[in-house]
């Protein structure tokens, strides 16, 4: 596979923790580690509301999707890793460029490696990675307020909350209020990861 977009494909890796570029042969796993953790995540992973275009239905579909947006520059679908085992994803999606330089960011973590600092390294890792071989200027992640888990999260990676999104997303059947937190490359010269 080969990128035609900035900093696509790559491979982050810091203290045991890889994030790499999704592949379309992570099926298998990606299945698996979906199907152990459906409980805990289906909380929080989006839905589709009623009368929207339905999602696709299977990993193939899913990544065909994932990786065109990715060669288009769109979006940046990681893998993580650790110990050589698939645990999660994190997303870098509505990419944004002229004016802006911006993107969105989400993620999901297994619930056997949750608590071990996995998900704000993936994210650091990630963040750095936008500011700099992506090129952009400002990301956002934006998390319920109830999901206390992703709140500590960008509490690590010391984010600012930017706003308040009443009924943003359609999460779990219905449209969910987020939280909005921000960061832009000018306040964190040294990067993200340096403040874990």
């Amino acid at each position: 596979m080969s990128g035609t977009a900035p900093g696509w494909p790559a491979r982050l890796e810091s203290h045991g923790v890889v994030v790499r570029s999704l592949r379309r042969s992570d099926a298998d796993e990606w299945q698996a580690v979906r199907a152990r953790n459906h409980d805990w995540l289906r909380p929080w992973d989006a839905t589709v509301p009623p009368g929207a275009s339905p999602r696709p239905s299977s990993y193939k579909m899913v990544t065909r999707s994932l990786l065109h947006q990715a060669r288009q520059g769109q979006c940046l679908p990681f893998v993580v890793e650790v110990d050589g085992r698939f645990v999660g994803q994190v997303t870098v999606s509505n990419v944004s460029r002229g004016s802006a330089q911006w993107a969105s960011i989400g993620y999901w973590l297994s619930m056997d490696v949750a608590g071990r600092g996995v998900a704000p390294r993936a994210v650091a890792m990630v963040i750095d990675h936008c500011f700099g071989p992506v090129g952009l200027h400002r990301v956002e992640i934006c998390v319920r307020p109830e999901n206390t888990n992703s709140l500590r999260v960008v509490e690590k990676l010391g984010l600012e909350q930017v706003g308040y999104a009443p009924r943003f997303l359609h999460i779990d059947g219905a449209w969910r209020d987020h939280r909005v937190f921000a960061v832009t490359v000018e306040e964190c010269p040294e990067g993200i990861a340096a403040r874990l």
